[in-house]
């Protein structure tokens, strides 16, 4: 089934549209989405509609950052029923993950990671399997993480660098001004770079009593479609940078015990460790086809603590050495 994205995603789209001189409602029917479907925040679009909806009006409107201008309308409010949860969670990493964690209540076309190495934390923006992230979509994504960040660290804050992997525009609108003063593209990635110590800072718009009712509320939405299997990749690519995934943690993050994963991976015909495994070889072929991160991150990246362990691991499933496949 194609992903879909809940219309909320262009919140301030004809607004925007108009102010710069051009129609909307013609640029939505043209990719096949009606009027009525913005009036609510919860319609479901096809992904791909939505994706041209906005490289078009890019183009029409002559407006190279209208992705970073729809950000600017965003905040934390956009994602529904993931924002309640998330604000009550007590601190900014624990937060960010619910949102990134389960940001496909919201699109389903995206996959978020969170990778703290050392001082530094990245946050990957990348599109799921099977689907593509353009130009605009990108910088839309990019930009409302910004904004969302902004409403638990304060207006004030800022990454250290945000990072595109498209080349640069010809003109940097001040829109750019919403992702701080460090952009770099034409990069090996999509996200934001930032210091771990701020997602460790208490969130400021917590209420412990209210914490449980919100996870348990979160539970109650979570989409039927996906397996456990993909849940369990998706938490094993989270928890791998910091050499915690565990069948128990994953088990935990899911809210139930081990026994009760172990039975559900099984009738998909899974146990925890071929699903870690083969979570781990399709990053380390990722991650090995960009020459920006040296052979000792990527083995920290998938859990790691040693090289040597990395590259025997890697070649009792490959036949090959890790060094071997970067240097084709």
């Amino acid at each position: 089934m194609a992903p879909m994205v809940r219309s909320a995603v262009l919140s301030g789209y004809v607004d925007l549209t108009l102010s710069l001189g051009v129609d909307p409602m013609l640029l939505l029917r043209s990719v096949g989405i009606g009027a009525a479907a913005l009036t609510a925040s919860d319609t479901w679009l096809p992904a791909v509609a939505v994706g041209q909806l906005l490289e078009r009006t890019a183009h029409e409107t002559n407006c190279e950052d209208f992705g970073l201008r729809l950000a600017m309308y965003r905040g934390l409010a956009n994602l529904g029923p993931v924002a309640l949860v998330a604000r009550e969670e007590p601190d900014i990493r624990s937060a960010l993950q619910i949102v990134l964690r389960h940001i496909s209540l919201h699109n389903e076309a995206l996959r978020t990671r969170l990778t703290p190495t050392g001082s530094l934390t990245t946050i990957h923006i990348q599109a799921a399997p099977g689907t593509t992230l353009d130009r605009q979509a990108t910088e839309l994504t990019v930009g409302a993480t910004c904004q969302i960040l902004r409403e638990f660290l304060g207006k004030e804050w800022n990454p250290l660098s945000v990072c595109f992997g498209h080349s640069e525009p010809s003109h940097r609108g001040r829109s750019y001004q919403i992702l701080g003063p460090s952009i770099e593209f034409e990069q090996s990635f999509d996200g934001i770079v930032c210091y771990t110590h701020d997602l460790d800072a208490a969130n400021p718009l917590a209420d412990p009593l209210l914490r449980p009712y919100a996870r348990e509320y979160l539970r109650t939405l979570a989409p039927t479609g996906e397996s456990t299997t993909e849940q369990v990749r998706a938490i094993i690519e989270t928890l791998l940078p910091l050499q915690q995934c565990t069948a128990s943690t994953v088990a935990d993050h899911l809210g139930m015990d081990r026994r009760t994963l172990h039975r559900h991976l099984t009738r998909h015909g899974e146990t925890f460790t071929t699903v870690l495994n083969a979570t781990r070889l399709d990053l380390a072929h990722r991650y090995l086809t960009h020459r920006d991160r040296s052979l000792s991150d990527i083995a920290a990246e998938l859990g790691f603590s040693e090289l040597s362990a990395f590259s025997r691991w890697f070649r009792q499933r490959t036949g090959h050495n890790p060094g071997h496949i970067r240097s084709r």
